[in-house]
C-alpha cells in the first residue's frame, strides 16, 4: 500500500527541513501584527497526520510567531510530493491559547490513498509530511507499526529512526507513554547529560505550562519528527503522559499536598496531550478510545484502561503481613491467597467503565472484519512468578516500603530455577525451609496490569468468545517484549496478545540482569512464569510463549485475510549514536475459533 521510492525521497526531504529552524522561519502579517509589520513564525517542531478515517485525516503543526499572540498559516495537501496536483487547502490558525499548535481535520479525502501536507505563510513553508486514509471494501494486506514508551533522558529514538525509514508501513499505532512526567533527576535519567538529554523543565511536570515545555521537548527530536512525517498516528496514553500509574482519581506520582488537585493536574495534561497529538476530539477531552475500520480486514479498537475509569491498583504490601507474620507458614499462605484473589477478582475492578465497554461490545458485533484487534495500554496475558521471585524483584526494585522480606524468601531466577530444578529431579536433601519456599505460589508480577483486575479481563475475553470473533490484543507499558495466548479461566482459547517492547525505558535488565545473560534471563522468567497460578480455579498456566527483557525496538503487524504475523524489532543500544538494528522474533496467529493461539514462523 505503499511507494517505497517516494517514501524515501520524502524522507530526504524531511531530515533536511527538520535539521535546520531556520528553514522554517515564516513572515506572518496576520494576527501578531499587521502589513507593515510582519512577524517571523517558527514551524520548529516539524508536522504531522493522525487518526486517519477512509475520507479524513488530521494534520498538525506548531506555528510560533517571534512577538507572540495569533498567527494565520495556510496548509496544503496534495496527491504528489511536489504538491503540482492539490486535492485540498485552507487556513488555520495558531492560537496562544493553544500554544500555538495547530490541527486541521481535512475531509473529503480518497480512501486508501497516500497524500503530501505542509503549511505555508507568505513564500515560507513547514516540512513535508506524508499520511494516508484508510481503505474500503476488500483489503489484502495492512502493516502497522507499533510503539510504547518513549522516554527522552533514557536514550536516543533510535527505534523512531528505524520506523520512518520503512516504505511498507501504512500507519503508526503508539500505546502510550509518549512522554515521561518525571524531573531530570527522575526515573532512567542516569546517562542523560552525558547523551545531551536532560529534561525540560527540570522539574517534576504538573501545570499545563511544564507539560507544553516537556512536549515541546520531545518534538524536537529529529527522529521523532520524522516518524510523525513520515506515517500517520492512531494514539492513546498511558499514565506518564499524566504521573506515573495513573488510576482515576489518582496516581502514584501524585503527592496532593505537594503537586494540588490531581484533578487539575490531570486536566491540564489531557489538554496538553490534545494540543501536541494529531488526536480528532471526541465527546469530551477525557474520552480518547475510538475505532479505526481497515475495510472488511481489520477493525482496531483503540481502548483507554488508564484515565477514564480504572479503579486504584492493589498493592502486595497490603497482604504480605498476613503471610510473613503467620508463625504457621502454611496457614500464612493460605490467609494470603485467600485475601489476595477475593480483592484481586472482585467484579467491581474494572479498566474501562460501563459506557466503554458497551461501546466496545456494540463495534465488535457490528464488525464484519476478519481481525477485532485491541489497542491498549497495558498487558493483558497472565504473568505470575513464583512468589520467591516476586518479593525479589520487588524488594530490589523498592516496592516494598516498610516491608521486610526474610532473605531466604527473596530469590533471584537463576536461584529459584535451580531450586525447581532439584525438586523435579527428586533430590532427598531438600531442606524443609526449601520445600516451604517451592510450596509457596505464583502470582501475577504486575498488579498495574490486567493481571490486577481478573473480572475486567474475563469481561473483554468473555465478549470475545461469545461473539466468536479473532482478537488480537496489543499492549505495551511494561517497556518488555511479550507474546502470550489468551484464555479465559475456564482455558478456553479465545485469542492472542503481542506485547511491543519500548522505544527507550529500560526492562529487566535494569533490576534481575546481575550476572544473568539477556537471553537466559528471558527463558528463565518464561518458565517460571508458567510454572504454576495462584490457587483460584482457573486455568492461565502456560500461556505466556515469548518474552524479550532487555532489548528496545517496535513491533511490525502484517494483516491479511489468512494470518496476523508479529515482528519484534529490536536496537542494540539507545545510548550511542551508532546503532545496529536487527529482527529477534517473529509470531503469527491464525483466524478461527480452532488457530486462537500462536504459532511459529
Amino acid at each position: 500500500m505503499t511507494d517505497t521510492l517516494a517514501r524515501r525521497r520524502f524522507l530526504r526531504g524531511v531530515a533536511l527541513s527538520g535539521a535546520g529552524a531556520a528553514s522554517s522561519l515564516a513572515l506572518a502579517a496576520c494576527g501578531g501584527g499587521d502589513d507593515d509589520h510582519p512577524v517571523d513564525v517558527s514551524f520548529t517542531h516539524g508536522v504531522a497526520s493522525g487518526d486517519p478515517l477512509a475520507d479524513r485525516v488530521v494534520i498538525w503543526t506548531r506555528a510560533v510567531p517571534a512577538e507572540g499572540g495569533d498567527v494565520d498559516i495556510k496548509w496544503e495537501m496534495a496527491t504528489d510530493e511536489a504538491f503540482k496536483n492539490i486535492a485540498k487547502s485552507g487556513s488555520a490558525s495558531a492560537r496562544a491559547d493553544q500554544d500555538h499548535t495547530v490541527k486541521v481535520d481535512v475531509t473529503g479525502l480518497a480512501a486508501g490513498t497516500a497524500y503530501w501536507y505542509r503549511f505555508k505563510h507568505e513564500d515560507k513553508v513547514s516540512g513535508i509530511g506524508r499520511t494516508r486514509t484508510l481503505p474500503t471494501g476488500s483489503v489484502k494486506q495492512v502493516k502497522l507499526v507499533v510503539f510504547s514508551c518513549s522516554n527522552y533522558p533514557a536514550g536516543y529514538f533510535h527505534v523512531y529512526a528505524e520506523a520512518a525509514k520503512r516504505g511498507d508501513l501504512d500507519a503508526a499505532v503508539h500505546l502510550g507513554d509518549y512522554i515521561y512526567e518525571y524531573g531530570r533527576d527522575g526515573y532512567a535519567s542516569e546517562q542523560a547529560q552525558a547523551m545531551g538529554r536532560p529534561s525540560e523543565p527540570a522539574n517534576e511536570i504538573v501545570s499545563l505550562a511544564d507539560y507544553r515545555r516537556r512536549y515541546a521537548q520531545y518534538r524536537s527530536d529529529p527522529d521523532l519528527q520524522a516518524v510523525h512525517a513520515a506515517l500517520p498516528f492512531i494514539a492513546v496514553w498511558d499514565d506518564h503522559e499524566i504521573a506515573n500509574d495513573t488510576w482515576e482519581n489518582g496516581a502514584e506520582n501524585h503527592q496532593p499536598d505537594t503537586e494540588g488537585d490531581f484533578a487539575l493536574r490531570k486536566a491540564a495534561a489531557v489538554r496538553a496531550y490534545h494540543e501536541w497529538l494529531p488526536t480528532r476530539p471526541q465527546s469530551a477531552p477525557n474520552v480518547i478510545y475510538r475505532g479505526f475500520e481497515f475495510g472488511d480486514l481489520l477493525s482496531l479498537h483503540m481502548l483507554d484502561t488508564r484515565v477514564l475509569a480504572r479503579a486504584k491498583q492493589l498493592s502486595y504490601t497490603s497482604y504480605f503481613g498476613a503471610l510473613l507474620g503467620n508463625p504457621d507458614p502454611a496457614a500464612g499462605l493460605a490467609q494470603f491467597a485467600a485475601a489476595f484473589t477475593a480483592d484481586v477478582a472482585a467484579p467491581g475492578r474494572q479498566l474501562m467503565g460501563q459506557a466503554q465497554t458497551t461501546w466496545l461490545r456494540d463495534r465488535m458485533t457490528a464488525s464484519k472484519a476478519t481481525w477485532q484487534v485491541l489497542g491498549q495500554q497495558v498487558l493483558m496475558g497472565p504473568v505470575h512468578l513464583p512468589m520467591p521471585v516476586l518479593l525479589g524483584l520487588l524488594a530490589s526494585t523498592g516496592q516494598l516500603g516498610d516491608v521486610e522480606i526474610p532473605a531466604q524468601f527473596a530469590m533471584d531466577p537463576a536461584a529459584y530455577a535451580r531450586l525447581v530444578a532439584r525438586q523435579q529431579a527428586g533430590d532427598p536433601t531438600l531442606t524443609a525451609q526449601e520445600r516451604a519456599i517451592l510450596a509457596m505460589p505464583s502470582i501475577p508480577y504486575n498488579l498495574d496490569s490486567w493481571d490486577g483486575y481478573w473480572a475486567a479481563r474475563e469481561t473483554v475475553l468473555g465478549m470475545a468468545r461469545q461473539l466468536d470473533k479473532n482478537l488480537v490484543v496489543l499492549a505495551g507499558d511494561t517497556h518488555n517484549a511479550w507474546a502470550s495466548d489468551l484464555r479465559d479461566k475456564d482455558g478456553n482459547a479465545v485469542g492472542v496478545e503481542f506485547a511491543a517492547s519500548s522505544v527507550t525505558s529500560p526492562g529487566f535488565e535494569e533490576y534481575l540482569g546481575d550476572g544473568v545473560p539477556p537471553a537466559q534471563l528471558a527463558a528463565l522468567l518464561t518458565g517460571l512464569a508458567n510454572l504454576s497460578t495462584l490457587p483460584a480455579g482457573n486455568k492461565w498456566a502456560g500461556s505466556l510463549k515469548y518474552a524479550d527483557t532487555s532489548l528496545r525496538g517496535y513491533m511490525v503487524l502484517t494483516v491479511t485475510p489468512e494470518r496476523i504475523r508479529a515482528d519484534w524489532q529490536y536496537v542494540d543500544t539507545v545510548h550511542a549514536r551508532g546503532y545496529r538494528a536487527s529482527l529477534g522474533k517473529s509470531l503469527a496467529t491464525l483466524p478461527g475459533a480452532a488457530n486462537r493461539k500462536l504459532v511459529e514462523l
